[in-house]
């Protein structure tokens, strides 16, 4: 019962989302599946039993917003800016100092020769 309520819901909130006339038939579709949740064996059992309270009014269905409710969002664009040197010149100047390094030790090496 618990799953079918919740494909009953799910589509009540696809419907608002759409708009139109699909949208009209979200409220009731929220409010079925609110009340295939109260259809399930153990409430029901309760509610025979006493246990739970019978005289409840009926409950409305909550039906997901049609929009965003969050402003927008930052251009990706804008994320970017700041964001170091470019990759290549980075690499570019690492060859270049392992190069010279190189270069370095092995002219010391030339200066100090171990014979």
């Amino acid at each position: 019962m618990e799953r079918l309520a919740d494909k009953l819901q799910a589509l009540a909130d696809r419907s608002a989302a759409k708009g139109g006339t699909k949208a009209k038939l979200a409220q009731p579709l929220a409010d079925d599946a609110q009340f295939v949740r109260k259809l399930k064996p153990s409430s029901i059992k309760a509610r025979a039993k006493g246990e739970a309270p019978t005289n409840q009014n009926p409950t409305q269905g909550v039906v997901a917003p049609s929009g965003p409710q969050l402003g927008k969002r930052p251009s990706p664009r804008a994320a970017k800016r700041g964001g170091g040197p470019n990759p290549w010149l980075v690499v570019g100047v690492c060859l270049a100092a392992g190069v010279v390094l190189a270069k370095w030790i092995d002219w010391r090496g030339h200066a100090h020769p171990r014979d």
